[in-house]
């Protein structure tokens, strides 16, 4: 049996998938990368704060990630069995849920910035820089929230170009005002981590935008009106929290866990917080095409299934899976002979340049594992309807072996950060091996009506 698929449409289907959404969150990336890169121009302690509301930020995009996740689970079915109304009401439920959760961060961060950030550090200077950046970036919490959910709505029909394009004009509009708040070019003044603020709230804006007169104007798919979104169906509602919980649960926790990852390292010392932020940034840029591939599987299975064709399960899976191989090794070896030239761009002491490098030479390996096991369980697993199993399989993994162990570590053991940081990262692998039972089994496809 040929391990690979030879039918030209599954390809078809999904590098296109892979490539634009990969295209898109590369930007996405960037746009992150380049308030990294020019606070840490500007000072190393500005770029620690914003590396820790960015946390902030990630929780909340992981949450919003979930209930679009959840949504594609869905709407991909229904995009194959052409059921545009129950597309529409599925999308309005996951705006409303959106919408409610970024609400909530936003007056969190917003009314108690300071005693949120003593959470990841005590460094008082941090903080400091911290908060003046969180009280404007927090105002795009509900913009992100907006067009994540309609850019979700739209990959789950196929319609994919559109998020590429709203995110290069995001980043245009994000690094030129960058340059000229954080640094005072122009005749603007020199504001740093506010300035650096004001440009990302600026680009979340504009990026909503131009994403609502796509969907509401523009797109001949679903057709999506305002209204849609203000009607509420009970039973889609049921169907979603049953088939979504699982996702956004799974989400939350995955971004929380992220947030107390930078909390041990952040109670470690600005170094190792700045070096975490520096990894962090450039392997979320180097890793778009796993996490493309995640999205684009999931589509293309859930598909393949509305539309009936559930014999061409385990011969897509099959090929997916050599294809995340192939994106690992790939990926680890880019992240490996990039790191010294991109470690260069930032004015940082040389105990934090140390172990940015030494963090990156650990992600060019787990890379590997998490280029697997990411889009093989968040991809296909999901696609197939069970959502589930990866809520479990993150709560032993993360909450009951890595963060219990790098905790211990940290500030039982008083291991070094390096350490630590293997710690923290270890489940990228040990996930490898539950990912090939599970996905191989095809125990995962279900109904989710």
């Amino acid at each position: 049996m040929s391990i690979l698929v030879k039918e030209k449409s599954f390809y078809r289907t999904l590098f296109p998938l892979i490539a634009v959404i990969a295209l898109q969150n590369v930007i996405t990336f960037v746009v992150a990368l380049a308030d990294n890169v020019m606070l840490g121009m500007y000072s190393e302690t500005a770029l620690s704060g914003a590396a820790l509301v960015n946390q902030i930020q990630f929780l909340l995009q992981m949450v919003v990630g979930g209930i679009g996740e959840g949504m594609i689970v869905m709407t991909s079915r229904f995009w194959g069995a052409k059921d545009i109304s129950s597309i529409k009401k599925t999308t309005a439920i996951g705006m409303l849920l959106g919408i409610v959760i970024a609400a909530a961060m936003w007056a969190a961060v917003f009314f108690m910035p300071g005693e949120v950030l003593s959470l990841f550090t005590f460094e008082q200077a941090v903080i400091g820089e911290g908060t003046q950046y969180m009280q404007i970036v927090c105002f795009s919490y509900v913009f992100f929230t907006i067009n994540s959910i309609l850019l979700a709505s739209l990959r789950s029909v196929e319609t994919v170009k559109i998020g590429f394009a709203v995110s290069i004009i995001s980043l245009g509009v994000n690094i030129f005002l960058n340059y000229m708040l954080i640094f005072g070019n122009f005749g603007a003044p020199g504001l740093g981590s506010r300035g650096a603020a004001i440009a990302t709230l600026t680009a979340r804006i504009v990026e909503m935008g131009i994403t609502c007169i796509y969907a509401f104007r523009i797109d001949r798919k679903i057709r999506l009106k305002v209204r849609d979104l203000l009607r509420i169906s009970k039973g889609i509602f049921r169907q979603y929290i049953r088939v979504g919980t699982p996702v956004i649960v799974s989400g939350a926790m995955w971004g929380v866990a992220m947030a107390i990852q930078a909390a041990i390292l952040g109670h470690m010392g600005a170094a190792a917080i700045a070096a975490n932020s520096i990894a962090a940034a450039v392997f979320e840029v180097v890793t778009v095409v796993a996490y493309a591939s995640a999205s684009a599987a999931a589509v293309v299975i859930a598909k393949t299934l509305g539309e009936g064709k559930k014999e061409m399960v385990r011969p897509y899976t099959r090929t997916l899976q050599v294809i995340f191989l192939l994106i690992g090794a790939v990926t680890g070896l880019l992240l490996f002979l990039l790191k010294d030239a991109i470690v260069g761009l930032y004015s940082i002491t040389p105990e934090t340049k140390r172990l940015a490098l030494e963090f990156m030479t650990i992600l060019s390996v787990t890379v590997v594992g998490t280029a697997y096991q990411m889009p093989a369980l968040t991809g296909i697993v999901r696609g197939g309807g069970d959502t589930k199993f990866v809520m479990i399989n993150d709560l032993i993994f993360m909450w009951g072996i890595v963060l219990p162990i790098s905790a211990m570590a940290a500030f039982l053991w008083s291991w070094s950060p390096v350490l630590v940081f293997i710690c923290l990262k270890a489940d990228q692998i040990l996930k490898c091996f539950v990912a090939v039972i599970k996905v191989n089994r095809y125990r995962w496809v279900k109904q989710i009506d």
